[in-house]
């Protein structure tokens, strides 16, 4: 069996990676201390009262899904002519924001106001090899 690879974001400061396998990945946002209102990703000044600063929160790793769309061109640049494209959703999180980014799963795996679950999923490899990963949601269930 072969070490898993080290992964990095593909942009800093919007996920934690957990070293463990069994511990799911969090999105790092914050939350006002103000109004108490939770944002992601990260902010100083709260959108909502103004006040400053804001305390930086872990959010997820679940949520519902609220809507969604089917893309139908590949996925970051892909070269792949297969036309089976991905699912970009807005999700809403416990504490309080909807967030959209990406979906793992077919296209007739999602319906609205389904459980969904943060992971990551590794887009390229660098010269390193270090696995890149962005953050996406998949069904906590599939439909029959």
């Amino acid at each position: 069996m072969t070490a898993p690879r080290h992964r990095v974001p593909i942009e800093p400061g919007f996920f934690t990676i957990p070293e463990a396998a069994s511990e799911p990945p969090r999105l790092l946002g914050s939350r006002c201390r103000a109004c108490g209102e939770h944002f992601f990703p990260r902010r100083v000044v709260c959108a909502r009262c103004l006040a400053q600063p804001c305390d930086d929160v872990l959010l997820g790793p679940r949520g519902t899904l609220w809507t969604f769309t089917w893309v139908h061109v590949p996925f970051f640049g892909q070269k792949r002519g297969d036309g089976v494209g991905y699912g970009v959703g807005q999700v809403d999180l416990p504490e309080g924001p909807r967030i959209q980014a990406v979906l793992s799963g077919k296209q007739g795996d999602f319906r609205i106001g389904m459980p969904m679950q943060l992971e990551l999923e590794a887009v390229r490899e660098t010269p390193e090899g270090e696995a890149v990963v962005i953050h996406r949601f998949r069904p906590l269930e599939t439909r029959a």
